[in-house]
């Protein structure tokens, strides 16, 4: 009887141990799919406190590129347990109140675009002033550092602007329309600079209202009617891209349509040759990681980017990578 117990006794211990051993091999896996499954429910996966962080862009109204970036934002501030608020003006005095607006409720942080930035200095200034952390995004590179914030998130739109002269080049184009939609914005003015610098051939701008399609399809059909030896539509957003296709077809013009940044409609255009190839600089990324940074900052202090931008592009995309990319522009992350 007491072999027995004995015996007993060390099967016992030993089916604990094996027990205690598959908890402590498995529990950092449960632990992190628990994690998982309450992000997905809305609930945030960290415990720090609800800091509100605002966003301010200068995006006018019904710009795809934008809500590509506010869903980038938006996650990142779900997973953080951020109280994200986002609002836009496409005219600089107004975004720079907005800015002054979002000092004025003492957010715990501010995101914004510096696509004008002489106009958005003296508000950048008072949200530093008052103690609230700054990232910028997607324009204002240069300026960035010297208004104080802590990094900016984008691409290099002078690097950017060099690839497409680069691409274009491979392509064999002799003649490009440079198609800027919004006036003053100092990034596509990089851009547009940046491709005539590596670009072999001749590059003219064409400035265009960027809130009446109309009038910009009207405005490049021109252009493209006026001068048949234009080879190279280059259009600096997405949603510019198709309008510049339509023009093509009315002018009859044999002119390859290129663009910068993705949507839906610009992967479904590359894949069926449409368009010739398009630059993403990733804006859900932008917007993700503006948000993350700043939790980061606020609750370790951590800093990215070394006094440099975080580069989030340029990358060139053509008909080879548009099926792949499909599924990430329909559901708006690319």
């Amino acid at each position: 009887m007491a072999r027995f117990r004995t015996w007993v006794g060390i099967a016992l211990a030993g089916a604990l141990t094996a027990s205690l051993a598959g908890c402590s091999s498995t529990g950092g896996k449960r632990a992190e799919d628990a994690r998982k499954a309450a992000a997905a429910r809305g609930r945030a996966a960290v415990n720090t406190p609800r800091w509100t962080f605002a966003m301010i862009t200068h995006s006018g109204d019904g710009d795809t590129f934008w809500d590509i970036v506010q869903s980038g934002a938006k996650q990142a501030a779900l997973k953080d347990n951020i109280n994200f608020l986002y609002s836009h003006d496409d005219e600089a005095q107004q975004q720079a109140q907005l800015v002054d607006a979002a000092v004025d409720k003492k957010v715990d942080a501010i995101i914004v675009t510096l696509a004008k930035p002489d106009a958005l200095k003296a508000a950048v200034a008072r949200a530093e002033k008052a103690g609230i952390p700054v990232i910028t995004v997607n324009s204002g590179s240069e300026e960035s550092k010297a208004f104080g914030a802590l990094t900016h998130i984008g691409q290099d739109e002078t690097v950017a602007g060099e690839a497409v002269g680069d691409e274009l080049n491979k392509r064999g184009r002799k003649k490009a329309l440079c198609v800027l939609h919004e006036q003053g914005n100092v990034g596509h003015e990089q851009r547009c600079d940046g491709v005539a610098k590596t670009f072999h051939g001749t590059v003219r701008k064409l400035y265009v209202n960027g809130t009446n399609m109309p009038d910009v399809q009207s405005a490049i059909e021109a252009k493209l009617q006026a001068d048949a030896s234009v080879d190279a539509v280059v259009t600096l957003g997405a949603p510019y891209a198709d309008t510049a296709v339509q023009a093509k077809k009315g002018a009859g013009s044999k002119a390859e349509i290129d663009t910068f940044d993705l949507n839906a409609k610009v992967a479904a255009e590359l894949k069926d040759g449409t368009l010739g190839f398009a630059v993403d600089q990733q804006p859900y990324l932008q917007g993700y990681q503006a948000v993350d940074l700043l939790w980061l900052y606020k609750y370790n202090g951590d800093v990215l980017g070394g006094g440099r931008p975080v580069l989030t592009g340029p990358q060139i995309v053509t008909k080879d990578q548009a099926a792949a990319l499909a599924e990430y522009t329909e559901r708006g992350t690319r």
